[in-house]
């Protein structure tokens, strides 16, 4: 048995634990506030698979598919992505892969849009995936438009959230408090999806 299920095995908790595939911190955080009302234990674990997949959704399939075939749970996973109106929809799915760090995406895509008027119109798209041991599997898709700030603002969030301003709002996603973003963005909007479909709430009843 891989020790990350003799691990799991000796848990007395019986409440149904559900495997994020991500190590990344601001993820977590955002889906423990997002699934703090489903009762599930909401466990990490990263799969460390290659995102090859020719869409968000196929992308978040493999991470989750993958997670769940390691663990013997039922795995989250998500893939998120920035796309620019002037940029013909890019970075989208080479959004974390546009340069190594966060500060330095931005300023390839400042420079990207040096010359481009503005407003710089932007959405956010997130698809989540969630898959079950036994290979039952979903997808749900949610997206955030608004406009890019040139100055990154805020210390709330991670990503693209400090230059991406929300439609009808007047502050970036790191700018308004997580409640505000959770509301408005693109990731509350595809777990509204998960749990008005019935899903996750299926899955943890097995």
């Amino acid at each position: 048995m891989p020790a990350f299920k003799r691990v799991l095995a000796r848990r007395p908790d019986t409440r149904q634990r559900v495997v994020l595939a991500t190590n990344n911190p601001g993820k977590v955080a955002e889906y423990r506030e997002l699934l703090a009302d489903t009762g599930a234990v909401l466990l990490t674990f990263d799969p460390d698979v290659d995102e090859t997949g020719g869409s968000y959704e196929e992308n978040a399939l493999l991470k989750a598919r993958a997670a769940a075939e390691a663990t013997g749970l039922p795995a989250l996973a998500d893939d998120t992505g920035l796309e620019v109106e002037a940029l013909n929809g890019e970075p989208g799915l080479r959004s974390r892969r546009l340069a190594p760090t966060q500060p330095e995406r931005n300023q390839v895509l400042m420079e990207r849009l040096r010359d481009v008027p503005r407003p710089w119109g932007a959405r956010f798209v997130c698809a989540i995936a969630l898959v079950t041991p036994d290979g039952a599997e979903q997808t749900f898709r949610g997206e955030a438009t608004g406009e890019l700030t040139e100055n990154p603002r805020g210390e709330h969030g991670f990503g693209y959230d400090s230059i991406f301003v929300p439609e009808g709002e007047t502050q970036t996603f790191a700018e308004l408090p997580p409640e505000a973003k959770q509301r408005l963005g693109h990731r509350g909007r595809a777990v509204r999806g998960l749990l008005q479909s019935g899903f996750l709430e299926r899955v943890a009843s097995n």
